[in-house]
């Protein structure tokens, strides 16, 4: 019999679904015959917006389309913690944790953003998204947003799996390390910020969240 189980993939920093890693989850759930159960959601810059978006496409999957994966199911209307995991990707990480503290799902976190207060300080400004040439505009008042989020010390830490680089070039992994006191963890000796030999661990992650390749 086929878990009930869906995956919610939350991209990074100016990143989009399009990452290696959202590539890569999609294009394994599909050959698990899953690919109704993946959600990977394109982000907005304001942290506010986006965890806003994200509640809502949770709260009624059904009526979104395009790029928007939905689950079909008995109760199409909500999609239950219980068969939910949160795989968050740096930043996609942080919101993560809050999301899985405020609804008490599993969380998967790849190098997160534990500080990013002060990490993203210095990107304040109009650039262009990782993937596009499309404008993002990271404001400032989105600062006191990602305040907002802030998750001082996880709960359940049985529901977190943390992977994490010690060669990620962008955070520092021993924070990341120290913020999921005994949770689930695999640190990465060397690698680098976006985990380049992700397909190494794509089953070890989907396995977590209640998906079986086997």
């Amino acid at each position: 019999m086929t878990s009930a189980a869906t995956i919610l993939y939350l991209h990074g920093f100016r990143s989009s679904p399009l990452s290696m890693k959202g590539r890569l989850l999609s294009q394994r759930m599909t050959a698990l015959g899953r690919a109704q159960d993946f959600i990977a959601p394109q982000l907005p810059a304001s942290p506010r917006q986006a965890m806003a978006e994200v509640l809502a496409l949770l709260e009624r999957p059904s009526s979104c389309h395009g790029a928007w994966h939905h689950v079909t199911r008995a109760q199409p209307d909500a999609v239950l913690a219980s068969e939910l995991t949160i795989i968050g990707s740096s930043l996609g990480g942080y919101y993560a944790t809050w999301l899985a503290e405020k609804l008490g799902c599993r969380a998967v976190l790849l190098n997160p953003a534990v500080t990013p207060l002060v990490d993203l300080e210095k990107y304040v400004g109009v650039t262009t998204m990782f993937h596009s040439d499309e404008p993002f505009d990271f404001r400032r008042e989105y600062i006191g947003e990602l305040r907002d989020l802030a998750v001082p010390a996880i709960t359940r830490p049985d529901r977190y799996f943390l992977v994490a680089a010690t060669g990620d070039e962008v955070l520092d992994w021993r924070a990341m390390v120290a913020h999921y006191p005994g949770a689930r963890q695999h640190v990465i000796d060397g690698s680098d910020h976006g985990i380049s030999e992700f397909a190494q661990y794509v089953d070890d992650v989907l396995d977590f969240a209640g998906v079986r390749a086997g």
